[in-house]
């Protein structure tokens, strides 16, 4: 099974614009066969958008809009540890269990992150990107265009290191800060990936493996990742 399986069977259901129950047992069955690999079933989200988004301005964008909700309840299946959900973990700062936290799990990571944050300037996770990213781990970056030109921001850097950068165009802020981690993980809160979150400020974040908030917050990426491209 290849991706280019996955968008020819994404296009053939998409010629009516209906997922029928047939048509999504086939894909369901086609999507475990990519179990452990999230960055083609990523592929594939960016793919069922890119199919939608060509109709959006057409007379059929409503039903295009349908077909693109049900084919993505099925391209982001969830798999939480052990058979259920994990526990919710909450961080706090001033200290530097935040930070400590952040890099565990870019430590542990084996396959992919999506990193959407406002801006990076703590060294220490910029560090850690950098060693998941040499280990072959998949790494994708969201960020703040005004915030990526700052003096001590590490965005442009990490894209210099190779790893795929997409930043805002607007005239207002990507203001969120969430990561997922191999598609098992979320982390989202207040904490900016800042030296004065770290040190100074009140701020925090939990750490997740809910299927729903997962399954919210990838779609949400890649939305975000198609309309920058």
């Amino acid at each position: 099974m290849s991706t280019p399986d996955l968008e020819d069977a994404l296009k053939t259901t998409f010629l009516d614009y209906k997922l029928s129950r047939g048509e999504k047992r086939g894909l369901g069955k086609m999507v475990e066969q990519f179990a452990g690999d999230p960055h083609s079933l990523g592929l594939a989200r960016n793919f069922a958008f890119r199919l939608a988004r060509e109709q959006l301005n057409g007379p059929d964008a409503m039903e295009a809009v349908k077909w693109l909700e049900d084919v993505m309840k099925v391209l982001a299946p969830m798999q939480p540890d052990g058979g259920g959900v994990d526990r919710t973990e909450a961080y706090f700062s001033p200290n530097d269990a935040c930070v400590n936290k952040i890099t565990r799990l870019f430590e542990d990571s084996r396959s992919q992150v999506d990193i959407c944050v406002f801006t990076i300037t703590d060294d220490r996770i910029r560090r850690a990107i950098e060693d998941a990213h040499r280990r072959r781990v998949r790494i994708r970056i969201l960020s703040d265009n005004d915030k990526s030109g700052d003096r001590g921001s590490d965005i442009n850097y990490l894209k210099r290191a190779g790893m795929p950068v997409r930043v805002d165009q607007s005239e207002f802020h990507m203001h969120h800060k969430f990561a997922l981690f191999d598609n098992r993980r979320l982390l989202t809160g207040s904490y900016n990936w800042t030296r004065s979150a770290a040190e100074n400020n009140e701020e925090n974040f939990i750490v997740t493996a809910d299927p729903i908030l997962l399954r919210s917050f990838q779609q949400e990426f890649d939305r975000m990742w198609e309309l920058w491209g």
